[in-house]
């Protein structure tokens, strides 16, 4: 996967450690991204429905 030369198993571990917190930083990220995105759609769908309800008290 990567082609790195380490001068110590320890620098190894190290490096392939950050590199994992990156990963689960980025689907951290894209899964923020999509709580967001299902939240305003929750909260756009709850606005209509409560506008369609009180269209329909008013009538």
């Amino acid at each position: 996967m990567f082609n790195c030369n380490f001068n110590s198993s320890k620098e190894k571990k190290s490096f392939y450690q950050h590199k994992k917190l990156e990963m689960l930083n980025y689907i951290k990220d894209s899964l923020e991204r999509k709580i967001a995105s299902v939240t305003a759609s929750i909260q756009v769908l709850e606005n209509q429905i409560k506008r369609d309800r009180d269209l329909e008290v008013t009538n």
